[in-house]
This record gives C-alpha cells, structure tokens and sequence, in this order.
C-alpha cells in the first residue's frame, strides 16, 4: 500500500474514531503567515531533490547553513544589544556583560543620534540617553569603549541613516587605541530602505542614503575588510506586523536594492557582497520560524547566483544576526516573558544564526536592569551548554512538516519578490507604498485575532491574572542630558574651529560631486567635528526626506 493510501486508510479509520469523540480545537490551522498546518506530514510533502533543495552545509544553496560544521566548532556569537544614558554608563554595562560571558558587543544609540543630531540640538531635548547611549563626538565614542580592546571584540551598531559617521568614529577610536582599521570586527546595520518601511530614523532621501551605503560598501572593502558593511534588516518590518513570509520578501527586495545600487557605482559583485549581513526577529511560532531562516538562505543564494552571477561562495551566502521578538514581549505577567525569549532563540539556533541577542524580562516596562539582562544572557548560554541543540548542524531538517515549511516560505517570499520586480524595484515599491501597506493588513489582522481570541496571547486575552506589577525598574538621571550638553560646549571651545569650519565646507563641496565621503567623514570626525555638525553639513546639500502621505 503507498503513502497517499496508508493515509487516506488512517484519517478514514483512526482518525474520524478519535474526531467523533474529541473534536480538534480549531477547523483550521495556519501559521502567521496563514500558511496551512496539516494534520500529519509525510514524505509526500518533502521537496525530492535533496541536493538542490537541502544540499549540505557550507555548501550551495547553504540551506542547511552557511558553515561546514556550524556550532560544532563555534558557537554563535551572544551579542546582547544595550545601550543607555552616557557613553560612560553605557560602557560600564558592556564590560559587565563581557565579564559574564558575552561575546561580541551591540550599541543601542539614543534617538537624537539615530538621526543626526548632537545631545545639545533643541530638537534633542527631552530624548538624551533615553531609548540608548548618546553619543556626540569621538570623546563620547572613545568613552563608551574605554579599556575594551577593539581587536579582540566584535561590535555591531544599531544606526543607519548617520552609519558612515558613527563608523568612521569607531575607526578614529580604534586607531587611537593602536588598532588599525583591518583589524576591526563587526558591522553597521546601515539599512535605510526598512527605515523608510517599518521604522522612521531616516535623515537623507533615498538617493542619497544610497549614495553613502555604496560609499560604505567601497571604503571598507579597501580599509575595513573584517566589517560588514550592511546589516539588511527584517527584524524592524517584523516588529511593525509583517507575517514571516512578508519579514523574508520585503529584506531580500532590499538586498537587491543594495546590491544593484552597488553594481551602479561600480564595484563588483564579489567585492562587496561577502561583507553583507541580514538580520531577522524570532517570533513566536517555533516550526515556522525555523523553517524562515531556512527558506531566506536557499532564496538569498538563489538570487546572487542567478541574478547577480556571483562565482565567490561567500557572496552568496546570507549570514544573520537574530533578536528575539521585541513586540511579542508583555506588561502583564513579565516572567512569562522569560519562556517566551527561550524559545524564540532556540528556534533561531535551530535555523542557524550566526549570532544571537535574547531580550530581557522586562523591556515592556523599560530599560533593562543587569539582572534580567543576565537572565537573557543566560538563556543563550544554557542551550549553548545544556541543550545539544548545538552539537548537530540543522538538526530539523528531515522533519516533514518543516521541509514543508521551508518550501512554502520560498514560494511565497518569490511571489513578493516577482510583484516587487514588476514595480521597479524595492524603493519603488516603498515609494508606492505598496510594502507599508501589506505590513499595516498583516498587522491588523492579527489584532483582530487576537480581539476574537483566535490568537492567544498567554496573560494578556487569556489566562489573566489580577496583579500588581512592581518591578524593579531602571531610572535614567535627568542630568544625563544638561552633562552632555556642557560637555559638548568645552569640545567647541578647546577645538580647532577654523579648521572644522574647513573640514565641514569641503565635506559639503564633496556631496554636491561624486566623491566617496567616508575619507573626509573619517578625517572630520579625527578633528571634533562632531555627529550633528557632519548631518547637518550633509544636509544642506542633500535636503531631509519627507514621506508620501498615505489616504
């Protein structure tokens, strides 16, 4: 007897007999994505090409994983991302974690930085230090890594639209510390196309953002070649509400983005591309999100094999870095979100990332104390150490339901992907707002399930509790932003002003040409120029992007 009719022979006989008794809980079962979750997966339902489909890792379409032996010779890196008040505080808490166990470093910076402006702007006021660590000048970035050796440590920084500047800081920092720029780790997320779509810490409009991406991209391909140039974000469009399968589609549409706008300003594809990086949310549905990880691998190599004709294997590898759902964590009940955060991240060491942040307890509430960041900490280090999730390389792969997974999440990420094609491109399809749309849909519908309870969301619409939630909670000093101020005021007066004068018009004068900007951005800030006085020179030449609005 076949598989098809075993089957047919057991939901007939065995099945209906259990359904007459206990019905099943719902008529239908989908995942986020509104992707079908069979009763039962057989190998009917597996992809038969395993050398095409799976192949093995280290190897194309790296489905399976972009290293040969994956945590077998090095677990991912634990890169809990904090950032708060002064670089002094800030840095305070890095060399904590690094103490307990943290492996490579990641900056939260505060809003004003996130989009150009120094902590004593009026349009700063009232947000120094708050949602991260301010940061002004090169004195503010030597402060948040003092006595942290920039060689030995690898450092990912959460800025896009100023990326070039906080980037070229990090390099003074480190020359300063007698390490030269090929010798830095890390990366710079870098991403202004999902900052149009999900996020809103944009400055430039979009050809000039682009500009000074590829300028990023060239420059350290030739200075800075341990950096990754460009970490292409889903995390923030999953944040706004998008499905899975829309977290896929709409990051590699920027990923092509990027990749043609670098092809345009003349590099090659295998100059640049080994140093791109993605970055994905871990949501709460275990199986599906596996299977994403999986699925963004096998259509990310597709693409710069078939696309962008690149030979080198590495360009065609898609290495993440992943967080933990920021938007499923809860007020109510915030222990719960403990459970929560492990198996986000066990789902994401399942799916074979490269490096891993794991929320803490209480971000619902504020900003993390040490001791739930601890625990977050922890939690990696236990299914590092305790688990075995980590002693063999894809360890799902073969389970029929995530074969399938896997396989439909790159049939649907490629419908979004030929859609957007037919549009022009990613930045057409954001200017259309096609993309912001179909995350706004997803996001409300969920709301929905969630009000109808179709979507139970543990001590929120189900399983409550009448409590009062006293946690301890982290206050930020509201001096903090009166000390940055004085600060910057000593900076200006013990400068050289005649010549950051000099610096700033000949930056200006370089972006009305075609000029890379990194060198001067570089020599700027070696010199006090400080983070608002690059932006604003930049934008005077370039104008600040204003968004469509949307009827």
């Amino acid at each position: 007897m076949s598989i098809l009719e075993n089957l047919q022979r057991w939901e007939q006989q065995t099945v209906a007999k259990s359904l007459s008794k206990a019905p099943e809980r719902k008529a239908d079962f989908t995942t986020s994505s509104g992707i079908p979750v069979k009763r039962l997966f057989t190998p009917q339902d597996v992809p038969a090409d395993y050398a095409a489909i799976l192949g093995y890792p280290g190897e194309y379409p790296f489905t399976r994983g972009v290293q040969p032996t994956m945590y077998r010779s090095r677990f991912w890196t634990m890169r809990q991302y904090a950032g708060f008040g002064t670089a002094r505080e800030s840095n305070e808490r890095y060399r904590f974690l690094l103490a307990k166990g943290q492996s490579g470093l990641s900056v939260a910076f505060d809003l004003p930085t996130q989009i150009g402006y120094d902590a004593d702007d009026p349009m700063s006021a009232g947000e120094v230090g708050k949602v991260g660590v301010s940061i002004s000048s090169i004195h503010d970035m030597m402060t948040l890594f003092d006595q942290i050796p920039l060689d030995k440590v690898s450092t990912s920084m959460t800025i896009n639209a100023p990326a070039a500047v906080l980037l070229a800081m990090y390099i003074v920092t480190g020359r300063r510390q007698g390490v030269s720029a090929d010798k830095l780790r890390g990366t710079v997320q870098n991403d202004i196309l999902k900052e149009y779509i999900a996020r809103g810490t944009y400055i430039y409009p979009p050809a000039a953002s682009m500009r000074l991406i590829t300028n990023i991209f060239a420059y350290c391909k030739d200075h800075v070649p341990g950096w990754n140039t460009i970490s292409i974000s889903g995390y923030h469009i999953r944040e706004a509400g998008s499905t899975a399968v829309q977290e896929v589609a709409f990051t590699l549409a920027n990923g092509i983005a990027y990749v043609e706008a670098a092809l345009k300003a003349g590099l090659t594809v295998d100059e640049f591309a080994p140093q791109l990086s993605f970055f994905f949310n871990a949501h709460n549905n275990f199986l599906e999100e596996i299977a994403k990880f999986r699925a963004a691998r096998r259509l990310w190599a597709q693409i710069m094999k078939e696309r962008f004709h690149a030979q080198d294997a590495r360009s065609m590898m898609l290495r993440f870095h992943t967080q933990t759902g920021g938007s499923t964590l809860t007020a109510q009940q915030p222990e719960n979100n403990i459970v929560r955060v492990a198996l986000q991240a066990l789902a994401a060491v399942m799916g074979g990332t490269q490096s891993l942040h794991t929320n803490s307890m209480d971000e619902a509430l504020a900003l993390p104390t040490e001791k739930a960041v601890q625990v977050a900490l922890r939690t990696q280090q236990i299914i590092a150490y305790e688990t075995g999730a980590a002693d063999t390389i894809d360890p799902l792969a073969g389970s029929y339901v995530i074969e399938n997974l896997t396989e439909e999440i790159v049939r649907r990420a490629g419908e979004y992907l030929a859609r957007i094609d037919d549009m022009g491109g990613a930045q057409r399809a954001i200017e259309e707002g096609f993309i912001n749309m179909e995350i706004q849909d997803a996001a409300y519908q969920y709301q929905r399930a969630v009000e109808r309870k179709t979507e139970i969301i543990v001590g929120v619409n189900e399983f409550a509790a009448a409590e009062t939630v006293h946690p301890d909670i982290m206050h930020l000093d509201p001096a903090i932003e009166a000390e940055a101020c004085q600060r910057l005021a000593s900076l200006r007066a013990g400068r050289d002003n005649e010549k950051v004068s000099a610096l700033r018009e000949h930056l200006a004068q370089a972006a009305r040409g075609t000029d890379n900007l990194m060198p001067l951005i570089v020599e700027a800030v070696d010199h006090d120029v400080t983070l608002g006085e690059i932006c604003h020179s930049l934008r005077a030449v370039f104008g600040e992007y204003r968004p469509a609005v949307m009827v």
